[in-house]
């Protein structure tokens, strides 16, 4: 029992000397508790929102609906509208008619039956208002509105970022623990054309990476693809840089193969929460908004599923490529300052 004991006490020793083990096992349940309970938090229910379309008799529909405290109801133009609801943004649409209005729901958004009773409640207390069964409904259903095209371009984004991280901080770090790189030390070349190699060669898995998720999503399940695949490549790239850059920062600052896996865990793991990837990052209270959108990963998700989902152009991602632009350089120029090659 002595010599068990003695065992069993080194063991505990090496445990304990190890920051990632007294993390991962009492503070991330913690952390992760944290944020999924502010993402999903109880509160009460907020307004059901609805547009009307613009036409003559739209300024009356939406005096009717604004004394309704359920309802949140906006003017928009008859596509921008349809393109709400498509996206989940809005519950119904209500265009304006010569005898009565038509309600436009989507059969796949829960919210928007209770939308439809709410509408037709609001215009009932018009002593002139059609019937509640005069309001004409009629079930719209178009592509990029289904919880997969949600997650898809997450999941992309989550995929660029893991194997950014993962394939060039755990090798550089084996690099240094086999001395390869004290050898390469005593070679003319230089860090920058070093570094440079790994980013050129993560952007170049990066286009196998973002063509197979591409050819993957629209066969099996059918996601759609509104944008430019060029720009839908182009924003994949430099995502795959931004992550590549964080690798090469995390990785001078791992001591061994033990430690580089949880400081990439520790740099994944929130954005995984807060960026999107699963669900959207608007459930968490305003005040971690900009927190979030300074994110990488959250400017990641959001150009791509925009490019994917709502045709948008490179020209009008400019906040977020500023943001995948800033996570490219400084990390980069903060890697190559403290770099050893021992």
């Amino acid at each position: 029992m002595g010599s068990l004991g003695q065992l069993v006490l080194m063991r505990l020793r090496v445990l304990w000397r190890q920051p990632e083990v007294f993390f991962w096992t009492f503070i991330f349940p913690i952390v992760t508790t944290l944020v999924l309970g502010l993402a999903f938090r109880n509160e009460s229910l907020s307004p059901v929102r609805v547009a009307v379309t613009g036409g003559p008799g739209a300024p009356a529909l939406l005096a009717r609906l604004e004394g309704t405290p359920e309802l949140e109801a906006q003017v928009l133009d008859a596509a921008e509208a349809r393109r709400m609801l498509a996206r989940g943004r809005v519950s119904l649409v209500l265009v304006p008619g010569d005898l009565s209005p038509e309600a436009l729901v989507d059969p796949s958004q829960p919210e928007g039956r209770t939308a439809r009773l709410l509408v037709s409640q609001a215009l009932a207390r018009a002593p002139d208002a059609p019937r509640l069964e005069a309001v004409k409904t009629t079930p719209v259903s178009e592509p990029g509105n289904r919880y997969i095209d949600f997650l898809i371009p997450g999941l992309l984004g989550m995929s660029l970022m893991s194997s950014s991280l993962w394939a060039l901080a755990v090798p550089l770090v084996s690099m240094r623990g086999g001395k390869l790189l004290k050898r390469l030390a005593g070679t003319p070349m230089s860090r920058s054309h070093f570094f440079l190699a790994f980013l050129l060669g993560r952007t170049v898995f990066a286009v196998l990476e973002v063509a197979f998720f591409c050819a993957f999503a629209r066969w099996l399940f059918g996601v759609p693809m509104f944008g430019s695949y060029f720009a839908l490549l182009g924003v994949g790239l430099l995502g795959a840089m931004c992550f590549a850059s964080l690798a090469l920062l995390v990785s001078i600052r791992a001591r061994n193969e033990e430690s580089v896996g949880g400081l990439v865990n520790l740099v994944s793991m929130p954005m995984m929460f807060l960026s999107g990837v699963f669900f959207a990052s608007e459930n968490f209270p305003g005040w971690m908004q900009p927190l979030i959108r300074a994110l990488p990963l959250t400017a990641l998700n959001d150009s791509l599923r925009s490019i994917m989902l709502e045709g948008t152009s490179l020209m009008t991602l400019g906040m977020p490529m500023a943001v995948l632009a800033a996570w490219t350089v400084l990390p980069m120029v903060a890697a190559l300052r403290w770099f050893r090659w021992v």
